[in-house]
């Protein structure tokens, strides 16, 4: 189905009930991040890699909310390269379309209760690889309608009102045809996915590819958070707006986030990475992320304009200061990005390498370091394949 058959009335509906501002958000918030920069911060911060896992090429998610397709799919393609597969890129905009087919369904269940929009979360890539398996990008790119890049506002805006249409239930009694009509929307955009295709001389169905192609085993991943309000090393339902599915995250100590981290990446697994990225204090132009010792209203115009000119003093990050930063909506679940390394500055602080997908025209070419205080405070959580844990923290999690 083209875009040029879409029903005026649907794109009518849409605009009246309002376009939905998350395909906006990660162009915003990456220009709001721009002001965040030093000309001079590179010539004055001097990293040195000390782990560095292999990855696959820097992506861009365009002006699309699918920052944990692109995140998690990247972890993927690292996962193939950790068991000794030849990489494949991975269609994101795949596991995005299946993730809004479903998330669509639950908006429904749910009677509009749950949010809309291009967001989501590690485990929905997952979910959509067991339900639907992967496809390699050059079968199915999402570029529907002639753009080079992801821009998904239009699209975002007509799901939106069909869905509210649909809960609005005009009949008194649903029909079995509304599921139809908002997955062709949204094929309509991003293309019909293929039930075959033929890659390197061989056909494939999608789940065929994802088990003997790709060949994880989406069982094998666990997400974890930290949250004072739940027991510790128990499971909890991490209350963002971006998980839709109420799938749950196992509760660590906030010393234990990076812990996992660092036993992780120091024996060859990267990591998914969600948190927050809204701080004055994180540089996607300068590729660095650090918590300074004063909140950013305390500091003086020429602190400001020193945040990023070097290595600067830290705020050592409480659980009580997570928590409340969590608590009060300063620390939100606004992106995702993948650890795929650590490195140490001229001063000897250690700085996870992180992989973005925001393409590559920051300081270091689509990569950032986000120091470990960072990581404490503004993670929301974190993917990791269960056998990076170490034997004591797998015990904790009776896993």
């Amino acid at each position: 189905m083209n875009k040029k058959h879409l029903q005026p009335w649907v794109l009518a509906l849409a605009l009246t009930l309002g376009l939905s501002v998350n395909s906006f958000a990660q162009d915003n918030l990456v220009n709001s991040l721009k002001l965040n920069a030093s000309t001079k911060s590179k010539e004055l911060y001097t990293f040195k890699d000390v782990v560095n896992i292999e990855n696959t090429s820097i992506k861009n998610q365009g002006s699309s909310g699918t920052c944990w397709s692109y995140s998690a799919n990247s972890f993927i393609e690292s996962e193939m390269m950790r068991m000794g597969k030849r990489p494949v890129e991975i269609s994101q905009i795949f596991s995005a379309r299946n993730a809004y087919v479903e998330k669509g369904k639950m908006y429904v269940k749910m009677h509009g209760a749950v949010t809309l929009g291009d967001g989501g979360a590690f485990h929905d890539v997952m979910n959509m690889y067991r339900q639907y398996g992967a496809v390699p990008q050059t079968v199915y790119t999402g570029l529907n309608y002639g753009t080079s890049k992801n821009k998904f506002a239009e699209m975002a805006a007509v799901q939106e009102g069909i869905l509210k249409a649909v809960v609005s239930n005009p009949n008194g009694k649903l029909t079995p045809n509304w599921e139809k009509a908002y997955t062709a929307a949204i094929d309509a955009y991003l293309g019909e996915v293929p039930t075959k295709f033929s890659w390197e001389g061989k056909e494939y169905t999608p789940q065929s590819f994802a088990k003997e192609v790709i060949g994880i085993n989406a069982n094998d991943y666990i997400e974890i958070g930290s949250d004072l309000n739940y027991p510790t090393y128990d499971k909890f339902v991490l209350l963002v707006p971006d998980n839709w599915a109420f799938n749950q995250v196992y509760n660590v100590k906030i010393n234990e986030l990076t812990e996992i981290v660092d036993q992780a990446v120091n024996n060859g697994f990267t990591v998914a990475w969600a948190g927050d990225v809204s701080e004055k204090y994180f540089s996607w132009k300068n590729g660095v992320a650090y918590v300074p010792e004063k909140e950013y209203e305390d500091m003086s115009a020429e602190e400001k304009e020193n945040m990023f000119n070097g290595p600067k003093p830290e705020r050592k990050v409480t659980a009580e200061m997570r928590q409340e930063a969590f608590d009060n909506l300063t620390t939100t679940d606004d992106h995702g990005m993948h650890i795929v390394g650590v490195a140490k500055d001229q001063k000897g602080r250690e700085y996870y390498i992180i992989k973005n997908s925001w393409g590559t025209t920051n300081d270091y070419k689509g990569y950032m370091y986000m120091s470990k205080e960072f990581v404490k405070f503004k993670t929301t959580s974190i993917m990791i394949h269960k056998d990076g844990l170490s034997k004591e923290m797998a015990k904790k999690l009776k896993l």
